[in-house]
């Protein structure tokens, strides 16, 4: 199995832009995982109109709801995993969903910073707490040394407003909650790696650039599909030596 290839993936905030485009990318590989498990809030909504098209050509693809901020959800969502899988495992877990309301220092309320924590960080981190039996039976059963996304991973999508030894202006991205959210994701991250390395799971933080999505705006510099063909193509190689850090869609460190 090449570093490339995937065998089961979980995304999570699956129904649009990178999450969405993560997903058409995986099925349309020379060799797609067996198993691709789109979350979204809503699969019966018109917002998941694409994805439910998506998967009536691909019978490997299974939606499936999930609310980042209700825990019974995630222990649901982990339940239903752990069936289809039938032992087999959980390779990649992409923790994409998240949210980027707009908030300065001046207006920016203590309910705003709470709840996008629990979108941003908090679901992140209950969700690979709730597939590490998941993640941990993937690796062990791997035939693979070494950490990489082929074996198991945890790969949280975080943003370059998160960055500490590089960020961007106030006037540039004036969203106050989101930034140290994505602060926090990162350093979510680290611990992870330092905690589940001794498991054979990797764990790692991309910034997807900065793409034309409902988060991203018209202006952005990138596509969709070139924010995600270069997550994928830096996912394949990813080894010890990013293990706990922070990437950017074309595999350069960030600053963090």
């Amino acid at each position: 199995m090449s570093g490339g290839d995937f065998c089961s993936v979980l995304v999570t905030g699956a129904n649009r832009g990178i999450g969405l485009e993560m997903v058409k990318q995986l099925l349309g590989r020379p060799k797609p995982p067996q198993w691709v498990f789109a979350t979204c809030r809503d699969p019966q909504g018109e917002k998941a109109k694409a994805l439910k098209t998506l998967a009536s050509n691909h019978p490997s693809l299974v939606i499936l709801q999930f609310e980042s901020t209700d825990e019974a959800s995630i222990q649901a969502l982990a339940k239903e995993v752990t069936a289809r899988l039938a032992g087999g495992g959980l390779n990649l877990l992409i923790n994409n969903a998240g949210v980027m309301p707009p908030s300065t220092l001046a207006s920016v309320t203590e309910e705003d910073m709470m709840s996008i924590y629990h979108i941003n960080v908090i679901g992140p981190m209950l969700l690979a707490k709730a597939c590490l039996p998941l993640l941990r039976a993937a690796a062990e059963k791997s035939s693979r040394k070494g950490l990489s996304c082929s074996r198991a991973a945890v790969i949280n999508i975080t943003s370059i407003g998160g960055s500490i030894g590089n960020p961007p202006s106030m006037n540039m991205f004036p969203v106050i909650a989101y930034r140290c959210s994505k602060a926090a994701l990162n350093m979510l991250t680290r611990c992870q790696a330092l905690e589940y390395n001794c498991y054979g799971i990797l764990c790692a933080a991309i910034h997807p650039g900065w793409v034309k999505t409902d988060l991203g705006t018209n202006k952005a510099e990138l596509t969709v599909e070139e924010s995600v063909r270069g997550i994928l193509s830096v996912l394949s190689g990813l080894s010890e030596e990013q293990n706990g850090r922070v990437v950017d869609w074309r595999g350069e460190p960030v600053p963090w």
